[in-house]
This record gives C-alpha cells, structure tokens and sequence, in this order.
C-alpha cells in the first residue's frame, strides 16, 4: 500500500531539489491562467448571488466561496506574477444590492443559484485535477492538489445543503436488465 506522507515528502524532496530552476511549460502557464480565470468569472456569479438571495443559509455558503475564491485567486495571482505570466482580464466586482429591489422576472431562485455554484465547483474541481496530473514541476502540481482538496472540501458542506433542501439534482437511477427493482 502506497504511504501517503512518505509520497507527500518525496514530492517537497523533489520541488526542492529538482524544480528550482525549470521554467513553467506552456501546458502549465495555461493550466493556471484558464483556472484563474474560471475563478474570476465564478466570483462576479457567487458576488450576484449573494445579491440575490435571502436564504441566509445559502448567502453563508456563498460568502464561504468568496472567501475560498479570493484566497485561490491571491495564491495564483501572485504565483503567475512572480513567474512572468500576464494576468487574465478580470470582470469588475457587483455592486451591493438589496435581494428585494432585484425584479421577478430577472432573481434567480434559490434552487438555481445553488446548482449554479455546485457545476462551477464542480468544473473548478476537474480543472485542478487536470492541472495537477500535467504539471511537471512539483510547486504547481501541489498548488492545484490543494485548490482542489480545498474545493472538495467546500462541496461537501455545500451538498449538505442541497440535499437540506431538496436542490440536489439526481439523475435517474440505472437499473441493469434482468434486475429486480
């Protein structure tokens, strides 16, 4: 059975001594830029939706995004920085505004705003699983093991929470011929 600390302390053994000089492959830079991206482009959605709604149970989790997002963004923003690769554009942050003042016919409802965050988490979770499984160097395969362990993470409370209120979306269970229902 393979020992997780050892393979854990083989890989800092490796950052530190092999990686100190490569340069990022293009494979890489673009792996960091799409995710930063992905990540820019999530938080004006979570920022809406906080705007939105009035669930406060659903504002907290949104509010736990941000502060997830901000944090990813910070960490990779300062990593493509100090490596010399030019920053994605970024949408301008949402204005505040009252959930009350937004009309009917554009508020997203609850139950969409959560499966929103949930496939945008979900996407975020793949791109840094990609990212990890194509890095050569060590640092930025670890840094995309942790977005994505801190990530998972933040989906199962979020899960919790659908399935609290009945906004999972299951699809519909597969039964193999010849079995008994």
């Amino acid at each position: 059975m393979l020992n997780i600390i050892e393979t854990i302390m083989d890989a800092m053994k490796s950052q530190s001594d092999q990686d100190k000089d490569q340069p990022l492959h293009v494979g890489e830079v673009m792996a960091c830029w799409i995710y930063l991206s992905g990540l820019e482009l999530a938080k004006v959605s979570v920022q809406a939706g906080i705007n939105t709604t009035s669930d406060e149970e659903l504002k907290a989790i949104l509010e736990e995004d941000m502060k997830l997002g901000n944090s990813q963004r910070q960490r990779l923003h300062d990593f493509l920085i100090k490596e010399g690769v030019p920053l994605p554009t970024a949408p301008e942050d949402m204005p505040k505004s009252d959930s009350n003042d937004i009309p009917l016919g554009v508020k997203l409802t609850d139950d969409v705003l959560a499966n929103e965050l949930s496939l945008k988490i979900v996407s975020l979770i793949m791109q840094a699983a990609g990212a990890a499984s194509e890095s050569i160097r060590t640092d930025v395969g670890l840094m995309f093991i942790q977005f994505q362990a801190e990530k998972f993470a933040f989906a199962t409370r979020l899960k919790h929470l659908m399935r609290k209120r009945g906004w999972i979306r299951v699809p519909p269970f597969y039964h193999p011929p010849g079995t008994q229902i």
